[in-house]
């Protein structure tokens, strides 16, 4: 399994305050990633629902945790490509300028 990235301090503060909801989501992600997709794909699965969804923060998450499971731009890319027959272009748009929020970050 790759590195990943630490979650946002505000993530923390908030299983801290909530262990026991904390715990069952690190189960809930546990049991979910067991399956014949391998982690990348995985991945960029989330990625492809958290766009559909319309979900900044987890786009967000989606995007770190999919390049350090070692997606490319381009793949991540193709991930927002696919989703504008579905979602829409302003949407798919939104969803972009969240991608870069992750990618266009000085290291």
């Amino acid at each position: 399994m790759s590195r990943l990235p630490p979650p946002p301090d505000t993530f923390a503060e908030f299983c801290q305050r909530f262990p026991t909801l904390a715990e069952a989501w690190r189960l809930v992600g546990e049991a979910s990633g067991t399956g014949p997709l391998d982690e990348k794909t995985g991945r960029l699965v989330k990625l492809a629902v958290s766009v559909g969804a319309l979900r900044e923060g987890a786009v967000h998450s989606a995007v770190r945790k999919a390049v350090a499971a070692g997606a490319t731009r381009e793949e991540i890319d193709q991930v927002l490509a696919l989703a504008v027959s579905t979602i829409g272009f302003p949407a798919a748009v939104a969803a972009y300028t969240w991608v870069r929020d992750c990618l266009d970050r000085p290291e």
